[in-house]
């Protein structure tokens, strides 16, 4: 019965796994308290007994988003101490994590914007790059830019795949089809250009701060 309390039926876990599938599902514009309490058969203020607004849920959503799809294992084994490649690692595992729910781009970069949640994005991108060395400000600028482009990359995908679903983009896509292989291969391209630039500046012995020169 709707309105009987979220405390005795419902646990965090369930509101935010139930969040998630409507996220899926509708998207993130679709994505109300009011939907949420419907799918679980409660008044919206009880929601609240676990998330103090929407964008704590969001928050919850996106670090798990982040936490679903870490770098394979195997891939951080072979990578092993190598900064550039670690990095690479990090930022497509990050990819697949942000793919896979829609709008997973617009949903973690709302959130690294108003400062919640976790941060484990961000600081995965980091600590890869300070295993080349880089001084602490050094690796987390890095590891902003390397979020920034990710987010940017990945985010332009969702939005490209949801106007191809609705139809939108068939002109454009019939003379230049997206294909999963080329985004990759584009996404590769630019992680490796932002690697290779941080590598380049280390090696000519001003990583840190340009804005000063």
């Amino acid at each position: 019965m709707a309105g009987s309390g979220i405390p005795r039926r419902h646990r965090r876990d369930d509101v935010a796994d139930v969040a998630l599938r409507i996220l899926d599902e509708h998207g993130l514009a679709d994505l109300t308290m009011r939907r949420i309490a419907a799918a679980l058969d409660v008044q919206p203020s009880a929601l609240y007994w676990h998330f103090e607004n929407k964008q704590t849920l969001i928050a919850e959503l996106a670090d798990r988003i982040v936490d679903g799809h870490p770098a394979p294992a195997s891939a951080i084994s072979t990578a092993g101490s190598d900064w550039q490649e670690r990095t690479r690692v990090e930022a497509s595992a990050l990819r697949d994590a942000l793919l896979s729910y829609r709008d997973g781009a617009e949903i973690v970069s709302s959130t690294y914007a108003l400062g919640l949640g976790s941060g484990r994005a961000l600081s995965r991108l980091t600590d890869a790059v300070a295993l080349g060395g880089f001084d602490q400000a050094t690796s987390r600028r890095a590891g902003t830019t390397l979020l920034h482009f990710v987010l940017g990359h990945v985010s332009h995908e969702q939005q490209r795949l949801q106007y191809d679903s609705v139809g939108v983009l068939a002109e454009v896509l019939e003379a230049q089809p997206l294909g999963a292989d080329d985004q990759a291969q584009a996404f590769a391209f630019g992680v490796g250009l932002l690697v290779d630039g941080l590598s380049l500046a280390r090696l000519s012995g001003r990583p840190a701060d340009r804005s000063r020169a």
